[in-house]
């Protein structure tokens, strides 16, 4: 069973009305730590003074949402981005800026992780990401711990890039439970947005609000 601490949580929100056995990962500021600001001041950095402009007409453009759901091919998203700062960056150096957001992997969750493991606890990760920063994050976790430690500690990964399907939609959660044969009542869903809880529990599925900031191990222990 989980720990009473988050028992407790879950049934401030009426949730907690099955025993959960599926435990269901964001990955940015759940079990990653990131900060978007860093990729602002790394574009910045490399002379690109209009950067939040930009950012809201590439969204406006679908740039970015065809990114995380494999729609775009890279080399198309980083011509994107050179179109509309009008600076001549290089791959490296747009990948670079891109990946500034992505922060350390704590030691504490990795030990959460593998204790909800061995207490027989099924783990996935679900995330709307992209290819270039699964594949800078990959190589960051070999360099740091010498494996793949996402792969090594969740039964599986959805990546949005992957599936094809953003959160909140409900086919980027109907298609982790199909995929694993999960049962709604019986799965938690942790994420970091609201927006994202709401879209689980329109499923059946309880989920967990968790507050940028917040430790991951302080949800799971009193």
């Amino acid at each position: 069973m989980l720990q009473p601490h988050l028992v407790a949580k879950l049934k401030e929100h009426n949730l907690m009305n099955k025993p959960v056995w599926n435990l269901i990962f964001d990955l940015g500021n759940v079990i990653i730590n990131i900060d978007p600001d860093l990729t602002l001041r790394k574009f910045k950095e490399l002379g690109v003074t209009n950067f939040d402009g930009m950012y809201t007409i590439l969204r406006q453009t679908d740039v970015f949402d065809r990114l995380d759901t494999g729609k775009i091919a890279l080399s198309e998203f980083r011509q994107a981005i050179r179109d509309f700062t009008h600076v001549n960056l290089t791959d490296v150096q747009i990948d670079d800026a891109w990946c500034a957001m992505l922060l350390d992997f704590p030691e504490e969750n990795a030990c959460l992780l593998r204790k909800l493991r061995a207490d027989g606890y099924k783990l996935y990760l679900l995330s709307n990401t992209n290819e270039i920063h699964i594949n800078y994050y990959t190589k960051y976790l070999e360099q740091r711990f010498g494996s793949n430690l996402l792969a090594e500690l969740f039964d599986r990964t959805f990546y949005s890039h992957e599936t094809g399907y953003r959160k909140p939609n409900r086919e980027a959660f109907e298609y982790v439970l199909k995929a694993e044969g999960l049962k709604p009542a019986e799965t938690l869903f942790i994420d970091d947005l609201e927006n994202n809880v709401i879209g689980a529990r329109q499923l059946g599925i309880q989920a967990y609000h968790h507050p940028k900031g917040d430790r991951l191990v302080d949800v799971f222990v009193e």
